[in-house]
């Protein structure tokens, strides 16, 4: 009798460690938020199963821009989010984030979208823009600012429309724009449908420009999660191994995606290789303009002018101290991963 208690608390034992074991497998589940966009290495690792290879498991939500996908962020219902200047809106929501690192520069494929009846050769016309379509809160509303004020135009003698990239397509057909700043691969998707870039961000943008397609995520869901930061750039370098080596994989996932043509899916990539895309190395010296060390220039400088550009159009009611956006800049999580990755 004694020996068969002895025999069932070893199995009631033994059954407890092989549910702790698996537990302690168990891949990490979270949700993630993402607009319509170029974030090709994203798309890639969701078609290679790179999440769940280094223990993730997320569920994506995809949003028509950056902007609405803030309200995710409020309610505290997405954890992981990667975007353009949206996640600076955030801030000036108040909305606490850490950015962890650069997923693209998005501004090396944005510009200005324009009806070839409009007369706009470059961003030196844009005064005879009538409408122009730039959404709220993003890239876009930035870089349209930074191009009126090379062109040596008062921002409040624009007429400007609050429509996403996406849509840019009905507004023209519609005459409801007759120019637009679209982000990739929408800037190219509508130029190979007779609607031409006149300029790109490069043309009126400070170097590197000031549109960077960050991966974030909620203090809170990090502190919970601690190891999910490296595991993310990990997912990361993955995806920008697997396209170096098979470029078609991204020409896929656009137009699984995105809806693109291959011929725009090409293109767009074309515009951002060639070290348009930071890499970790250059996100980790202080004088990159991809910078995350630097804690006046590359990325806490991209975004303190972001937000003053948002604070002057009326986005955010006042711009972001320097200080939150530096606080917002997380570098520990490359640091890790190029210290146990270095050879």
């Amino acid at each position: 009798m004694q020996l068969r208690k002895l025999f069932s608390a070893a199995v009631t034992l033994l059954l407890a460690c092989s549910v702790a074991g698996a537990q302690t497998g168990k891949p990490i589940e979270f949700n993630y938020g993402i607009p319509n966009a170029d974030h090709v290495t994203v798309f890639v690792a969701q078609d290679l199963g790179l999440f769940e290879k280094v223990g993730l498991k997320p569920k994506f939500f995809t949003f028509t821009s950056g902007a609405p996908l803030l309200a995710g962020l409020k309610s505290e219902s997405l954890d992981v989010v990667t975007a353009g200047l949206a996640l600076t809106f955030a801030l000036g929501q108040d909305i606490p984030l850490k950015f962890l690192f650069w997923e693209a520069n998005n501004a090396a494929a944005e510009g200005l979208v324009v009806d070839p009846k409009s007369g706009i050769k470059s961003y030196r016309d844009l005064g005879k823009a009538k409408k122009i379509g730039a959404a709220v809160g993003t890239c876009a509303q930035v870089s349209l600012y930074l191009m009126a004020q090379k062109a040596g135009i008062p921002w409040d003698k624009l007429n400007v429309v609050n429509i996403p990239a996406p849509l840019f397509r009905n507004s023209f057909l519609s005459n409801s724009i007759d120019a637009g700043v679209a982000w990739p691969p929408f800037s190219l998707q509508l130029q190979s449908e007779g609607y031409p870039v006149a300029s790109f961000d490069e043309a009126y943008t400070p170097e590197g420009g000031v549109c960077p397609g960050l991966t974030a995520a909620r203090p809170d869901f990090l502190k919970q999660h601690p190891e999910v930061g490296v595991k993310l750039i990990q997912v990361e370098a993955m995806a920008r191994e697997a396209l170096a080596r098979n470029p078609q994989l991204g020409v896929d996932a656009f137009v699984k995606r995105l809806g693109v043509t291959p011929e725009v899916a090409k293109a767009t990539l074309a515009r951002e290789c060639c070290g348009r895309v930071p890499s970790f190395e250059a996100q980790a010296d202080p004088h990159s303009p991809y910078s995350m060390t630097s804690k006046e220039g590359g990325l806490a400088g991209k975004l303190l002018l972001a937000s003053d550009v948002l604070h002057a159009t009326k986005a955010i009611p006042e711009p972001i101290p320097l200080a939150k956006i530096q606080a917002a800049i997380d570098l520990a999580y490359i640091l890790d991963y190029l210290k146990q990755n270095r050879k």
